[in-house]
């Protein structure tokens, strides 16, 4: 009996290679519809139309056409129960052995930016995904293949060993079932943003749906006992230029520096280490600002990780080339800079091909039964909405220092403090149990480094519980403080900011970052 294989893709990448060997080699009657079924016959290849196959015409501007019993029938009949077999011939149904589709590009279609609510639903494919899934329930007679870059597997397959075709039947259906959830959830996702909830805030959808492909198996997680794979569209926001394939870890400290970097307009420079900054500044050029950000912590940056907000180039390249760095990322490298790094083999390279539409993203973590779920910490800096608890204002050099350690404060991991001057950090500690402790580490750092505190600010993620805080940060020479306000004692540390003649600013809103 002649094997039929229907075919119908909205991707023909490769299909008429692979519908010629059916045809030629493996003698395969070919069914098909609409654009598909035009290229096969352009390309010489005998085609029968899924209408002329059922009996009936498609329908409804072509919403209707696969969505028959002669189709379904031959999809998901039972070659192993004669009863199965018994009522197929009875009505007629031949069997359908290969079914090949890829589904409308809906994905593409509501990712442009003028995209109508009326194209969305068009590029929502019914018959594709019924299709599929008939096939890959009944994957033990039936090859499903909804991957172009599956086409040569099939034929090698076919070629092969019987033994080993129902395992790789079975791959083929899992990856079906694969692709129609990433399809439904693409869909869901879309919709719930023209449906807000009345229950919570429009940003946040009814149910959370998350699939996401493999982009690259990792060597190991934080630790190398542990496994690891790095899922999503990583590598679409970054080209790697050169070094050692990334780690677990590099992923982690390349997102915290790309979303620490984008708070800043001006040249800046970061360094960070584990994720949190080391030192970050604000200059002319590149050059200056690394030298005001290295300042800050000249041990730290071993092994750490540099952002810039400018293409890198000879000067800057030079100058981080002394010490050893983990990954460099920045918008573009200058051909000297890459001659420089080209020198330094396993130093990675990553170029950040596109902005990351940080407003669309969510912070999500793993809990125990589930995740966590939350919109980005991205409050913007307003100076208009801060209010000035004591009786001295902050001069304007003093205001331009708070407004940049509450910048980087943000990206430190609680409890965070920040001695911050003009446009740099001067001190920073982070992750103590106790804000007094996290203060007097960035004073140590800052003393280790030879910079004088006297005149700076520091910014705290929250608020001061008690006035020692305060009185610490005085008594190392800052002469001005921003946090968050709120705390009971809150009044107590006012009085004492006002004894030291000390200027503070309330912005009304913290910072923690567990």
């Amino acid at each position: 009996m002649q094997k039929i294989a229907l075919l119908s893709v909205s991707d023909k990448t490769g299909l008429l290679d692979f519908a010629k060997v059916l045809v030629e080699k493996h003698g395969y009657k070919l069914l098909s519809t609409g654009g598909t079924a035009k290229m096969l016959r352009e390309g010489g290849l005998p085609v029968t139309d899924v209408s002329e196959h059922t009996g009936f015409p498609e329908i409804m501007d072509g919403r209707v056409k696969t969505l028959h019993p002669r189709v379904h029938g031959g999809l998901l009949c039972r070659r192993d129960l004669p009863a199965h077999m018994e009522q197929a011939a009875k009505l007629d149904i031949p069997m359908i052995d290969m079914v090949v589709v890829n589904l409308y590009p809906f994905e593409a279609t509501v990712a442009k930016p003028d995209c109508a609510f009326e194209d969305a639903i068009e590029n929502i494919d019914i018959g594709g995904p019924s299709m599929l899934r008939s096939a890959a329930k009944n994957h033990q007679s039936v090859f499903v293949v909804t991957d172009p870059a599956d086409y040569s597997r099939v034929l090698a397959a076919m070629d092969g060993d019987p033994a080993a075709l129902p395992e790789f039947r079975r791959e083929l259906a899992l990856k079906v079932f694969s692709r129609t959830a990433a399809y439904d959830a693409a869909i869901a996702n879309y919709l719930e943003k023209q449906v807000p909830s009345a229950a919570t805030a429009p940003t946040f959808p009814r149910q959370f749906n998350l699939n996401l492909k493999t982009a690259q198996e990792l060597r190991y997680g934080e630790n190398p006992h542990q496994g690891a794979k790095l899922f999503g569209d990583f590598h679409s926001f970054f080209n790697q230029l050169q070094g050692k394939e990334l780690s677990f870890n590099n992923i982690l400290d390349i997102t915290g520096a790309t979303n620490l970097i984008a708070e800043f307009d001006r040249p800046t420079v970061g360094i960070l280490k584990h994720t949190n900054p080391c030192g970050i500044a604000t200059a002319g050029t590149l050059a200056e600002a690394w030298d005001q950000a290295f300042e800050t912590d000249k041990q730290a940056p071993f092994g750490g990780i540099i952002v810039a907000n400018r293409e890198v180039d000879k000067a800057l390249a030079e100058r981080i080339a002394h010490i050893f760095s983990e990954v460099i990322i920045a918008p573009s490298f200058s051909a000297e800079a890459r001659e420089i790094f080209a020198k330094k083999k396993n130093l990675r390279l990553m170029e950040q091909v596109k902005p990351i539409s940080a407003d669309k993203l969510y912070d999500v973590r793993y809990a125990i039964g589930g995740v966590l779920v939350q919109e980005r910490d991205l409050k913007p800096i307003d100076p208009s909405a801060y209010k000035v608890v004591t009786k001295r204002a902050p001069t304007d050099e003093e205001l331009r220092a708070m407004l940049f350690g509450w910048k980087v404060v943000k990206h430190v991991k609680s409890n965070a403090i920040v001695y911050a001057g003009c446009e740099r950090t001067l001190g920073i500690g982070a992750g103590q149990m106790s804000r007094v402790d996290s203060s007097r580490i960035a004073v140590w750092k800052a003393g280790e480094a030879g910079l004088s505190l006297k005149g700076s600010i520091i910014a705290s993620d929250a608020f001061f519980p008690f006035a020692d805080g305060l009185l610490a940060a005085a008594d190392a020479g800052a002469t001005a403080a921003i946090q968050p306000g709120g705390s009971v004692r809150d009044q107590e540390v006012i009085d004492a900011a006002n004894e030291r003649g000390m200027a503070m600013i309330f912005t009304g809103h913290r910072h923690f970052r567990h």
